[in-house]
């Protein structure tokens, strides 16, 4: 099952550190300012100096501050402010002197009141408004003030700022509100970009996603959240979570139910003789022997087969594989031959793949998609997995990020195309 928010371990917003540390870096601007004009601060002119009133509070606060009194700082800063006739340069200080005994003493509407100020004035270089924005959405979130987390945050974003912790401030303010569409959209844009980097997202990324598409009831896109995490992070919960979302999906095609069960024994998720055996009838049904022999071997190599009571009905059906294998490989041309509709080629095609014939069989499965099968998608997927079998791993993962639809081959497709794509590692 999708787990919840709660059981998600994502990343810790050590928020009252930030900005406590950011209220000691203004508090070091402040002593500089409070010490003459010998160091003008970013966009000051010579002109900028704090009248004797303003000056003598805000020496107060920051003597007050740096004793960690912070009510006594907090009063200095009220008596500067309520200087009459204060300059531009006046004003901003007092925001400065503000805003560091704010974050140091965990004050946080005053603080973010103060950093509202400092991010829109022209004299905040470009570099300290990004901490300031950090320090902002770090403690708006804290205080579970969410709108304001977002409101700075998305700021942020669009004015082109990278930092991570931004990001997974905003996807969890969005995703505490309830706001699950916009979780999924920022979650799903930095899972993306990860790929598209050519690295892989983090476990936890994909885990908050598929608990926003689990909210949103998007049964398609956790579906291929849960491709992702099982390929990635393959662990058998994933596995089992990957066929359950495809299983249940109610516009499932039954002509994917042998696709299916190849996914569960790529998964690892077939442990009986039992299911060794269904698979490969499965395949028998389909016209595809060779396919059913492959999933009996490998039952036979894991020791799943031959060691129950059903190894006398294993063996007898090895035999029937077996037997149709043969009779099908010395059919090939003739089967070929006989094929007049898109599925019976893209059937006899695929056996020619399978029987070691590639090039001839590609060709003919290409013929059977032009000429239109019952379900162009499902026809697409076997020829990208034709493709595979054949060693041509480009043009099988083109092919199988074609497939689209709603039916259930898109999300078995997309399996196919990570365990495909990614490192060796994750298969």
């Amino acid at each position: 099952m999708t787990r919840s928010w709660k059981d998600i371990q994502l990343k810790n917003i050590t928020s009252k550190s930030l900005f406590r540390r950011q209220g000691r870096l203004l508090a070091g601007v402040m002593t500089v300012a409070l010490l003459g004009v010998t160091a003008l601060p970013h966009g000051a002119r010579a002109a900028d100096v704090l009248g004797q009133k303003v000056g003598t509070a805000l020496q107060q606060a920051q003597t007050a501050l740096a004793a960690h009194k912070y009510p006594q700082a907090m009063s200095a800063i009220d008596e500067a402010d309520a200087v009459a006739g204060k300059s531009d340069y006046e004003s901003y200080t007092i925001e400065q002197m503000r805003a560091a005994v704010a974050a140091q003493s965990g004050n946080v509407p005053v603080a973010i009141s103060a950093y509202d100020k400092l991010i829109a004035s022209p004299r905040t270089p470009a570099a300290t408004k990004e901490q300031m924005a950090l320090a902002e959405g770090s403690m708006a979130f804290t205080a579970k003030n969410y709108p304001q987390a977002i409101a700075v945050t998305e700021k942020y974003i669009k004015a082109g700022g990278k930092n991570p912790q931004m990001l997974t401030i905003l996807i969890q303010a969005y995703y505490l509100q309830h706001d699950f569409a916009n979780a999924a959209r920022v979650q799903q844009a930095q899972v993306d970009a990860a790929i598209k980097a050519g690295g892989k997202p983090t476990e936890n990324q994909l885990q908050l996603l598929a608990a926003c598409q689990a909210q949103l009831r998007d049964n398609a896109g956790l579906t291929h959240t849960y491709v992702q995490l099982a390929t990635y992070y393959p662990k058998p919960d994933y596995w089992a979570q990957v066929v359950h979302s495809v299983l249940s999906n109610p516009n499932m095609a039954p002509a994917l139910r042998l696709d299916i069960d190849r996914v569960r024994l790529e998964a690892g998720l077939v442990k009986t003789s039992a299911e060794y055996m269904d698979i490969a009838e499965l395949a028998l049904q389909a016209g595809l022997p060779q396919i059913g022999l492959d999933v009996l071997n490998q039952g036979y190599a894991s020791g799943v087969l031959g060691h129950d009571a059903n190894a006398p009905r294993t063996e007898r059906l090895k035999a029937l594989v077996t037997q149709n294998v043969t009779e099908r490989k010395a059919a090939l041309d003739a089967t070929a031959a006989q094929a007049t509709t898109g599925n019976a080629m893209l059937t006899a095609g695929y056996n020619y793949v399978l029987a070691g014939q590639a090039d001839k069989g590609l060709a003919l499965m290409q013929q059977g998609l032009a000429k239109g099968p019952t379900d162009v998608n499902i026809g697409r997927l076997h020829l990208g997995l034709a493709q595979a079998a054949a060693g041509r791993k480009a043009d099988a993962i083109a092919t199988l990020n074609s497939v689209e639809g709603t039916n259930g081959a898109r999300d078995i497709a997309q399996f196919w195309v990570l365990k495909l794509s990614a490192p060796a590692a994750a298969h």
